[in-house]
């Protein structure tokens, strides 16, 4: 066996995690996922082989953790070229920057996911708030224990769903796959391994958040495109005669602001939707960064 090849899985495992370093918080986490299960699995299977023996037969196999950090790069690579399609030629003056959010599909992405944020922000603060309690009040009880285990279950579940949703619809890589569970682990060692976890209390943290970020986003968005287009579409309401049920004090629309009054609400309302989206598209990449923020592994963590 080479001198520096790992003789662990733990070693294997950090070997890989330096190689990708450099790469994408979320891919170094699936790829330590992935390379985990598979190590395990094959020193299962081969009880009366020492974990040296079986690391050194995989290397050949498998591949070194350098190769392995290659092919993950290759992929991602391909799975990111395809995910994301012909990319969008950059904007070359200050208007195409302004009025460039137009023809972006991430700004309609991110237009939905705001409306979408507040029923899940409600099933996410429910699913929290419900399993601190349960499993705080009934942790002196036998059966606190595995309702502790299955409320980190469903968090886990939960956040890889949500770390989908938000990948796809604001284009922030996220987890593809849930942690790995080490198997055959004693009850309450799995538990201590839970509590020390980082992402454990992050994840809950951010599904807590969601709540208030959902009805926040769910506002902007509502307001955000039913105002500016009444403003923009005040004239062609003028022209089908709605003006007769629109009044300010106590004349029509149109007498009270006359032609030049409605052109300019038009403008006020195309500007206002022009910085809607641009707002909404800033609030989507809010959301991905607090995503990866608190859904996914840091540098150094199993």
């Amino acid at each position: 066996m080479s001198s520096n090849a790992p003789r662990s899985i733990d070693q294997y495992l950090k070997a890989l995690g330096d190689a990708l370093a450099n790469e994408e918080p979320a891919l170094r986490q699936d790829a330590l996922s992935d390379a985990e299960e598979y190590l395990r699995a094959e020193i299962a299977q081969h009880p009366d082989k020492s974990e040296a023996d079986v690391l050194e037969a995989i290397a050949a196999s498998y591949g070194h953790p350098e190769e392995v950090a290659d092919a993950y790069r290759a992929t991602e690579a391909t799975v990111r070229k395809a995910m994301q399609g012909t990319p969008r030629p950059p904007a070359n003056n200050v208007w195409g920057k302004i009025f460039g959010v137009f023809t972006d599909f991430r700004t309609y992405t991110s237009l939905f996911l705001a409306l979408l944020a507040l029923p899940t922000g409600i099933l996410y603060f429910t699913v929290a708030v419900t399993g601190l309690a349960i499993s705080a009040g009934t942790s002196i009880l036998i059966f606190g224990l595995p309702l502790f285990l299955i409320f980190i279950g469903l968090v886990r579940i939960l956040s890889l769903a949500e770390g989908r949703l938000v990948e796809g619809l604001v284009g922030t890589r996220m987890p593809r796959r849930t942690p790995y569970v080490i198997k055959g682990v004693a009850l309450f060692e799995r538990i201590k391994i839970m509590l020390t976890d980082r992402r454990t209390w992050t994840t809950i943290l951010y599904m807590i958040l969601a709540l208030p970020i959902g009805i926040f986003s769910f506002v902007v968005a509502i307001v955000g495109v039913t105002v500016p287009l009444a403003l923009l579409f005040a004239p062609f309401g003028v022209m089908l005669g709605l003006n007769h049920h629109i009044t300010i004090d106590d004349s029509s629309a149109y007498e009270y602001m006359g032609t030049g009054g409605l052109v300019l609400c038009s403008i006020a309302g195309f500007l206002l939707f022009t910085l809607m989206l641009h707002a909404v598209r800033f609030l989507g990449r809010m959301h991905g960064s607090l995503a990866k923020t608190l859904l996914v592994a840091r540098q150094g963590e199993a």
